[in-house]
């Protein structure tokens, strides 16, 4: 569990509706339901129009990453590289083939029955880093989704407004019901620049922030595995993945 974009959240809505409050106004003058669907229902129909489907689908998967990032350890990477390495010179290669079998990571999984089937070091490097590449790339991708949605939500919630200040003026016989008509028309600009600016945006920056962090562990056991295929000692492959560790 992310503490922290549970908190940025609480912390965010709590200052803005309790700003609201101590200013003396009222919740349910920024509650509108059909300002919320235009904002919504624009921003999404916008971004899938211009995504693809299995990138829109994998972009609405990652939205658990933001509060609950998958499970990534450089120090639980190390020690399994060092284990796996201890197998291999004490076993020989053929043995990691076992511990491929036991392993729940696919890239980890991958990687180690490549050595156990007598692949060439440059050669493991060589398809472990383009698996890397085509995974980073699609899941970046994803990310972008939320970007763009962060750039769709404002100008959405301008047209909401446009169109409730339309209404409004289509009333002008009734002065009494302007002002909290106009009110009501400025919600969806609410809505956008809120959604955009407290939702969206971080929530790309968030999950880019997690790739970023699983690329580098990726990266860490890249190395450890051209390591173990070219029979490094512990030692040596522990001071070279330290660096990975900070």
């Amino acid at each position: 569990m992310d503490i922290l974009s549970i908190l940025g959240v609480l912390i965010s809505l709590g200052a803005i509706l309790g700003g609201q409050y101590l200013e003396g106004g009222h919740l349910d003058t920024i509650l509108n339901a059909v300002a919320m669907l235009i904002v919504l229902g624009g921003t999404i129909g916008a971004v899938m129009l211009q995504t693809p489907l299995n990138t829109f689908l994998r972009a609405i998967k990652m939205t658990s990453w933001v509060f609950v990032p998958p499970k990534q350890s450089a120090t639980a990477t190390l020690d399994s590289i060092l284990e796996w390495n201890q197998i291999a010179r004490k076993e020989g290669l053929m043995r990691l083939e076992s511990a491929a079998m036991d392993e729940e990571d696919v890239f980890s999984q991958k990687g180690l029955q490549l050595i156990a089937d007598g692949a060439e070091p440059e050669l493991i490097r060589e398809i472990m880093e383009a698996d890397l590449d085509i995974q980073e790339s699609n899941d970046i991708a994803s990310a972008k989704v939320y970007e763009a949605m962060g750039g769709y939500a404002p100008t959405i919630g301008i047209i909401g407004a446009v169109m409730g200040l339309i209404h409004v003026m289509g009333n002008l016989a009734d002065p009494a019901s302007l002002g909290s008509g106009i009110a009501v028309a400025f919600v969806a600009t609410i809505y956008g620049v809120g959604l955009a600016n407290l939702f969206f945006l971080p929530m790309s920056s968030k999950l880019k922030a997690i790739i970023d962090q699983r690329s580098r562990i990726q990266m860490m056991l890249i190395e450890g595995l051209i390591s173990i295929a070219d029979g490094d000692n512990p030692r040596n492959i522990e001071s070279r993945l330290q660096a990975y560790l900070n």
